[in-house]
């Protein structure tokens, strides 16, 4: 669908309003959310507006290509104004700390120029470098910021090298655009390091030649790729960030990440990256913490600066450089590696001065209270407004468990300029209703709302679990349903109730959540067949085994196992929206809803969709109603054998009948197993979804 746009003679930030009058109490912190915003932006405009100098910091910082009085040669430059001195080091000059010293700006830039007729044979690529920099802290050899290409050498040690290939990456295939009006976004988030079957890190070539044709054959649309940003510790998952604008060596090197990028749009599925700007790895070392030797350089000062639960800095969002840098980093992963998007990571704590942590956020006024931080805020506009400006067609998805209003609506309204967010309370709620009920207890209606619930005019992505739900300490859909029993029972040839329960509502609240839950839908890497171990990274705690940070691909490529019939459901669930075009449809009918039967019967995008969530009762000649006077054919049964059912539904056909139901004239009959679903579209519209 697309974002409702209010046309208002003042533009205050105060649009929000007309779209839910529940803001209107609120009005002055709209207005002054959007002020400073705007105070941001006229500090941009000096410098050639949000296009300009803003988001070039990674084409002046680091290292360049330039001239220098009429010579070509490299620029190096660094923004460290609490330093006493910078000098470059590196195997060019057999890292001798007083060979190159730099000079500094009266901004805190450092620079030094390294001529083509003196470096050109010694500073090539591939070249180790580190910037040795004095300060209160004394003598520190560090990583440039603005490096490109980080690699480890030895058990700990990182090392920046100067990255410009001789044979630069040739791009072969056009980059795929999502028509939005017809079809949803149906993300693969995705590991690369996890996403083979060995027990070691995965790699970019991998990814592209295994993983990638996998994606495409279920029908996905877009891959989000995780821990693309260079971080020194491997099971942080990618979130503890030291190198913002360096691809993680420990994956491949940047030009077989963009050969992935560029299989993947010749395959026609968009490339969305996890982004981390909610804060950084606290590392001396390897990242940005005190690089000029000052605590509140790229990060604030004493307790502001330090997120206590994560153990990491958070940066300062007013600061001009700090602003550079990022937006800087936005532009640079779209432009020079073609990524689609971004999902921002961790939102909440980037909006509230207390991280939202330990807090339930049950109305308007937590949204709005002195904990709110206007310079994330604006900071969080200039980066939509960048990543829009750069590539209008590009996504940006917010993930934020706090429900903040406006997140996903245009800046002009006030918004915060997200095209979506991510649907956080549904993969909770079915965590706590498998927890503490069994299926037979489910309050059908319950159900159906909190799959509704959602901020009206902003698009949400829509998931039954993602890395979240699958990470050690937790539990797996798939876990949840059937325990241990996904070791020992998922063979086609023996019967299980535990499995047969398991395998079947796996797939009914998969679709449930798929057509009720948002405007597009996201699945972790394995999820769709079942995967049946969780996610451990190597790590001290574990012995440093890889055996669950790995993907078991010859589960589901084995039919002797029942992997594989979940798998088909999940590519035919992806067919839906593709075929039919559901998330475009944003209007959706309840039908028919009766508790003590656990049925419930709903309309999206001219589909029918019929479920019956009792555990022992098919049931025969249900009459439901239907929008149109045509006959109706199911085109998605979850009781079909190859999804793991029983094939008890033998024909396809259910003819219209002149009987009013439910406030509609006309109705159809049909049978529904226990436990299972149909999907059913009316005569002219029945097309094959697989």
């Amino acid at each position: 669908m697309e974002k409702q746009h209010f046309t208002s003679k003042t533009v205050d930030g105060t649009t929000l309003i007309k779209a839910d009058p529940l803001l209107k109490p609120y009005t002055a912190q709209l207005r002054e959310r959007f002020a400073h915003y705007q105070r941001f932006k006229a500090e941009i405009e000096k410098t050639g507006g949000i296009s300009g100098e803003i988001s070039r910091g990674h084409q002046y910082f680091g290292f360049n290509r330039g001239e220098n009085a009429s010579e070509t040669g490299i620029w190096y430059r660094e923004w460290a104004p609490g330093a006493h001195t910078l000098a470059l080091i590196g195997d060019f000059n057999d890292w001798d700390r007083g060979a190159h010293p730099m000079s500094v700006d009266d901004r805190g830039v450092w620079h030094i120029f390294l001529p083509d007729r003196d470096y050109a044979d010694r500073l090539t690529h591939g070249s180790r470098v580190k910037v040795h920099v004095v300060s209160e802290l004394g003598g520190l050899d560090r990583i440039p910021a603005y490096i490109q290409r980080v690699v480890q050498e030895g058990d700990a040690d990182f090392t920046g090298q100067y990255w410009a290939s001789p044979f630069p990456y040739q791009w072969k295939h056009r980059v795929p655009r999502l028509d939005v009006g017809t079809e949803g976004l149906r993300i693969y988030e995705a590991h690369v390091g996890m996403a083979q079957e060995a027990e070691k890190v995965g790699t970019f070539d991998e990814f592209t030649q295994n993983v990638l044709s996998r994606i495409a054959d279920l029908g996905y649309n877009a891959v989000q790729l995780m821990a693309v940003m260079e971080h020194p510790y491997y099971a942080s998952f990618g979130y503890h960030v030291s190198n913002f604008f360096a691809v993680s060596s420990r994956f491949g090197t940047p030009e077989e990440l963009k050969a992935l990028i560029d299989t993947a749009h010749g395959m026609g599925i968009l490339v969305i990256m996890d982004l981390v700007h909610s804060h950084a790895v606290k590392n001396l070392n390897e990242g940005l913490n005190c690089f000029d030797g000052t605590a509140h350089h790229y990060f604030h000062a004493g307790e502001k600066g330090e997120h206590i639960a994560w153990d990491s800095r958070c940066f300062d969002y007013s600061k001009y450089e700090v602003q550079r840098f990022l937006l800087s980093n936005i532009r640079y992963w779209l432009e020079t590696y073609r990524f689609d998007g971004f999902r921002f990571d961790g939102i909440t704590s980037m909006l509230y001065s207390d991280h939202g942590l330990n807090r339930n956020f049950g109305g308007y006024a937590d949204y709005f209270d002195d904990r709110v931080e206007l310079d994330a805020i604006a900071y969080l506009m200039l980066a939509n407004e960048v990543l829009h400006a750069v590539n209008p067609t590009s996504i940006s998805i917010a993930e934020d468990m706090s429900g903040m209003p406006g997140l996903a609506r245009p800046i002009e309204e006030g918004g915060l300029g997200f095209d979506y967010r991510l649907a956080m309370g549904i993969p909770d709620y079915w965590i706590r209703l498998l927890k503490e009920k069994q299926d037979e207890d489910w309050h059908i209606g319950e159900i159906y709302g909190m799959l509704r619930d959602r901020r009206t005019g902003e698009k949400h992505i829509a998931y039954v679990e993602s890395h979240d739900q699958a990470i050690v300490g937790d539990k797996t859909l798939a876990m949840q349903l059937m325990n241990t029993e996904l070791y020992t029972n998922m063979s086609v040839s023996t019967t299980n109730h535990r499995i047969a329960r398991g395998t079947a509502l796996h797939k009914l609240i998969r679709l449930l959540t798929f057509t009720l839950g948002g405007d597009g839908y996201l699945n972790f890497i394995g999820n769709e067949f079942g995967h049946p171990e969780w996610i451990d990274f190597p790590r001290a705690g574990n012995n440093n085994s890889y055996w669950y940070a790995r993907r078991q691909w010859s589960l589901v490529d084995d039919d002797t196992l029942r992997y594989q019939h979940l798998n088909a459901f999940d590519r035919a669930l992806q067919h839906l929206d593709a075929t039919y075009h559901l998330f475009a449809d944003e209007n959706i009918y309840l039908l028919f809803i009766h508790e003590d039967a656990k049925q419930i019967a709903y309309e999206r995008g001219g589909l029918v969709f019929a479920f019956n969530f009792h555990p022992t009762a098919s049931v025969t000649d249900w009459r439901i109603p239907v929008p149109q006077k045509k006959d109706y054919h199911f085109i998605l049964n979850t009781d079909d054998t190859a999804y793991g059912g029983y094939g008890a539904v033998e024909g396809r056909h259910y003819p219209w009948q002149d009987v009013a139901i439910e406030g509609r004239a006309q109705s159809i009959q049909l049978y529904v197993p226990a436990r299972s679903a149909q999907v059913l579209a009316p005569e002219t519209k029945c097309l094959d979804s697989d």
